[in-house]
């Protein structure tokens, strides 16, 4: 492409960023860096009532922890960055106001005095005659005299844009190809409200031509404003970008993902646990794959293999169990100490400190393969830093069997002085002491085990038993004893 690209992801802050959004503001961003373009933020905050600044700080933080930084846009709730803000769009009224006296005055828009009521009348009146619920166009002609009569009355008026009678309005789809739409089925739509303010058809036109979008990567539910936007652009006299409209995203049943299918916000798969490089792998595979069908993706692979090309017109269904798959592989990919660093948050909640204790890294590497949430960490690691708890399994089934308590006190008396303490010598002295009094490797093996963790699964017992050291292996051996009596 020799085109400058320039991609956007405009979310409105009324609530968290989620997951389809997500995988919108990820299209975009890779577009832009798979073609060294440039990636800009653009809140758009022209729903008045709903819109709130706890939202866009949720949505910028939720971007950022995903790792997708943005050129252009908002660098808080006040300030921006890049040479074309604002980047809010109610600090942009002054430009909105330029073109809807434009429009006005070209006789290509028209100051509209129906209320609520008369709209739902209309509404109500299409469902009996069971046609599509339309505006009907009765204010598009009224005269000067009419228009001063109805603001006497104390009406205020919203301006709506006359869209063609006749015709098809054709939007090329960079996924879907060209989609028609006829003009008779559209309606006279609204672009600026009643208070003032610009709605959403019209203000994202005005913004995607002055920021010079190249192209606009957008969820599949846009699809059916676009030809009016694309009106708006002729009427305008501008060029308009190119379109690309995303698949939708359902449920593992079939319907549209919602809350009923488990966690939609960007942040609560972050206090899940998930890993934000895996998430975004996913979520990269929802309605996109390549040639090969892919699966795992360093983030320099997904950038210099993503394209549009590789998009799918079917809806994409959210899998939660490949997700958290995904998920496990890539923290199996992790470096224990950076391992550690991303559960920090979850163990430090867990009140799991080193203190007393083995070094935090080699616990946590001890179940490296199993791990498949950051908050799975603690519950695998915290028997090493705080006091025993048993489970009914482990005191029940092994603990009470007949003969374990001498057993373990046999145990801390052969182990007390042994070295090297480490998970070979161990082994071997352990299996010795078996031998030695005519016993079953079970039959030391489980209670050892449930003695020192208070459970009966765990890591690899040896190894476990280094990592714990031989002076709390020793205490738990005499302390779980004790309690035997």
């Amino acid at each position: 492409m020799t085109q400058k690209i320039r991609t956007r992801f405009a979310p409105s802050p009324t609530g968290f960023l989620h997951i389809g959004g997500a995988r919108t503001t990820l299209f975009n961003w890779l577009f832009a860096r798979h073609h060294k373009g440039t990636f800009i933020l653009r809140i758009e905050d022209t729903d008045e009532v709903r819109s709130t600044q706890d939202s866009v700080s949720a949505i910028l933080e939720s971007i950022r922890w995903m790792g997708m930084d943005w050129d252009e846009g908002p660098l808080d709730n006040d300030r921006d960055q890049g040479p074309y803000g604002p980047y809010f769009q109610m600090k942009r009224l002054e430009l909105y106001q330029k073109y809807i006296k434009q429009l006005l005055q070209e006789g290509k828009a028209y100051p509209c005095y129906c209320s609520k009521e008369d709209l739902e009348a209309m509404r109500r009146l299409a469902q009996l005659e069971k046609r599509p619920p339309r505006y009907d166009g009765r204010c598009r002609n009224l005269t000067d005299k009419q228009k001063r009569d109805l603001e006497a009355q104390g009406k205020k008026a919203s301006i709506r844009f006359r869209m063609p009678d006749e015709g098809v309005t054709v939007v090329p789809d960079m996924i879907r190809g060209d989609v028609s739409f006829e003009n008779k089925l559209q309606q006279d739509f609204v672009i600026q409200k009643t208070t003032g303010g610009p709605t959403y058809n019209f203000a994202c036109v005005v913004d995607d031509h002055h920021m010079e979008m190249s192209h606009v990567i957008r969820g599949d539910e846009h699809l059916s404003n676009t030809p009016s936007q694309l009106q708006l652009y002729r009427a305008l006299g501008w060029e308009p970008p190119k379109f690309a409209h995303l698949s939708m995203i359902l449920g593992p049943d079939g319907s549209k993902l919602s809350k009923r299918h488990g966690a939609t916000s960007v942040l609560e798969y972050k206090n899940q646990g998930f890993l934000p490089e895996a998430l975004r792998n996913y979520l990269a595979l929802l309605g996109w794959s390549t040639t090969d069908s892919q699966q795992l993706f360093t983030p320099e692979e997904l950038i210099a293999r993503f394209d549009l090309e590789g998009c799918q017109k079917s809806p994409a269904t959210f899998d939660p169990v490949k997700l958290t798959w995904m998920n496990g592989e890539y923290l199996r990919k992790l470096p224990v100490p950076e391992l550690v660093r991303r559960a920090s948050p979850f163990l430090e909640a867990a009140g799991l400190k080193p203190n007393g204790g083995p070094q935090l890294e080699r616990a946590v590497a001890l179940e490296h393969e199993k791990y498949k949430l950051l908050t799975e960490v603690p519950g695998l690691v915290d028997f090493f830093y705080k006091p025993l708890q048993f489970t009914p399994k482990a005191m029940d089934k092994v603990l009470r069997a007949p003969g374990v308590k001498q057993v373990l006190l046999d145990l801390a008396e052969a182990l007390k002085d042994f070295a090297p303490f480490t998970d070979k010598a161990l082994e071997e002295c352990i299996r010795k002491f078996c031998a030695e009094r005519g016993l079953k490797t079970g039959q030391v093996f489980h209670p050892l085990r449930a003695a020192t963790t208070g459970r009966t699964e765990g890591p690899t017992l040896f190894l476990m038993l280094e990592v714990m050291g031989r002076d709390m292996v020793l205490s738990r051996l005499r302390e779980t004893a004790a309690r035997l009596n």
